[in-house]
């Protein structure tokens, strides 16, 4: 329904009333104790950074062509997964300075999959986001160079998008994902005239979750993991082991500052968005690498020449894989092929180990940050959350800091050692195990050439597992979820609708 001013916001009274969870985040595992990395503060601050600095890549600059560090899953997939996380969750203290108590913290995001991020309060509350119609969404100024019909966020006069959450404008290709799901949107509301608003924007979500359910998991997650959630060929709540607080759901900070952090390793250092745009996904500072002062970093309005085109983020055709050899012989291959995400391991890319002051700052690093976060907030290690889970249990000899490159790569990637041997923090160990996980059988690409197979790893049992149960049990808990009101439903295009078929029915509005 249309949130009025006297209206609860749909989702708003699904906050946990248990006293274990206040507010909208908890924890999974109360009982386990918070790991330590020093006898003080100040020696868990350098620990941290050291083991920050080891999971940061040395500098790799944007370029075209194939790459040891990719994946056999497209980019979209990344800035997909960023979207979701901005649908589900917002907490806008970003505060070192005090310990974290997840039941104080708030989430000013709905806990469901109901794309609030997209339609903000609706017409009724926001009608300067939709059309005169009240039921279709304005969009920007065109863009050039890109897709088809590709157009920038609607924006006040200070450049700020007019969009139902504020981050999805936090980088250009977010941005311009977030301008596909309204032409998504849009082109639904033309299929459908007759319909009220209310039912197109029910078809739009059931559309995203069905996609992030047999489309998204499936591609982090490993195929056993996911399996074991099934009664047949459906999910079933009662196969929940952990995630069971349905009547009153929540975010566990589990999920939020650990599990769900794996696609900051799956961010490339930067993206040909074009045939003339190709840059870091970070500025970088003259002092720290001269010839990249641009980015694409958002909360502006996009540059006219920077229109994305999708076939290079996701396979909406069929493109060349391209070469490793960066030559004049595979420039054309190269040119305009389809991007791959980087593989789920202990290594971010560089830009990632020096963020802008405009996006954070003390520290700069993401990798400290979440190492940081999850101190703040009394994680356990990964080691104790797989022992509660009745997980297999990670030896420290493949608890491995780097990139899952094949063959590995002798100079950059280490084992755990020191005061984190047999005491790795959540985040670091998720990303280790999936290290562990390859995909089975290695993804074949969606290229002109055949039978390319990429090894690809995956979230495992203890990062799998959180991630698809927080995804599922959140489904589960919302009546209004299609899992809840037909576990049979498909879209109408077919049981097979993945990411590419959405963004093919974007590009037609």
């Amino acid at each position: 329904m249309v949130a009025k001013h006297s209206s609860l916001i749909r989702g708003l009274a699904a906050a946990g009333a248990d006293p274990n969870f206040q507010g909208r985040f908890g924890r999974l595992f109360p009982e386990l104790k918070g790991a330590t990395y020093g006898s003080t503060s100040t020696e868990e601050d350098h620990n941290l950074g050291k083991l920050a600095k080891a999971m940061v890549s040395s500098f790799d600059p944007p370029k075209d062509g194939a790459d040891d560090e990719e994946s056999g899953i497209p980019a979209l997939y990344t800035y997909l997964g960023q979207f979701i996380d901005h649908d589900l969750t917002f907490d806008p203290d970003g505060s070192f300075q005090k310990q974290k108590d997840p039941n104080a913290t708030i989430d000013f995001r709905t806990p469901a999959f109901d794309l609030d991020n997209v339609y903000g309060r609706g017409p009724g509350d926001q009608p300067y986001m939709y059309d005169t119609d009240q039921k279709s969404f304005l969009l920007g100024d065109p863009l050039t160079l890109g897709s088809a019909g590709a157009r920038d966020l609607q924006r006040n006069g200070a450049g700020r998008a007019l969009i139902g959450d504020p981050r999805n404008d936090e980088n250009s290709i977010v941005s311009q994902l977030q301008g596909l799901f309204l032409r998504f949107h849009n082109h639904l509301v033309a299929r459908h005239p007759h319909q009220e608003f209310q039912e197109v924007q029910k078809l739009v979500r059931h559309h995203y979750q069905y996609m992030v359910v047999n489309d998204f998991l499936p591609r982090i997650i490993n195929k056993d993991v996911l399996s074991a959630l099934k009664t047949g060929t459906h999910y079933d709540r009662k196969k929940l082991a952990f995630f069971t607080k349905l009547a009153s759901p929540f975010l566990p900070v589990e999920f939020s500052i650990a599990a769900y952090r794996l696609g900051h390793s799956m961010v490339r250092p930067g993206y040909r968005l074009n045939d003339a745009t190709l840059l870091p996904i970070f500025p970088l500072p003259a002092e720290v690498k001269p010839g990249f002062p641009e980015g694409f970093t958002g909360f502006r309005k996009l540059i006219t020449d920077w229109g994305i085109d999708w076939g290079r983020f996701i396979d909406i055709d069929t493109r060349s894989y391209g070469s490793k050899t960066l030559d004049d012989a595979h420039k054309v291959a190269n040119f305009k092929r389809l991007q791959l995400a980087y593989r789920i391991d202990t290594a971010l890319v560089d830009p990632l180990g020096s963020l802008p002051p405009a996006v954070a700052s003390n520290p700069s690093s993401l990798a400290l940050r979440n190492l940081k976060r999850s101190r703040e907030f009394n994680l356990p290690t990964g080691q104790a959350v797989a022992v509660r889970m009745g997980a297999p249990v990670l030896h420290d000899d493949h608890i491995l800091i780097g990139q899952a490159v094949d063959g590995g790569k002798p100079d950059s990637i280490v084992k755990v050692a020191g005061i984190f041997a047999g005491n790795c923090p959540l985040w670091s160990y998720i990303l280790a195990e999936a290290m562990q996980n390859l995909q089975t059988p290695a993804p074949t690409l969606p290229v002109t050439e055949a039978n390319i197979a990429v090894n690809t790893p995956q979230l495992g049992p203890v990062g799998g597992r959180i991630v698809a149960e927080v995804f599922l049990g959140l489904l589960f808990a919302d009546s209004g979820s299609y899992l809840n009101e037909n576990p049979d439903w498909k879209p109408p295009t077919g049981a097979l609708f993945q990411l590419k078929d959405f963004v093919k029915m974007a590009l037609e509005a």
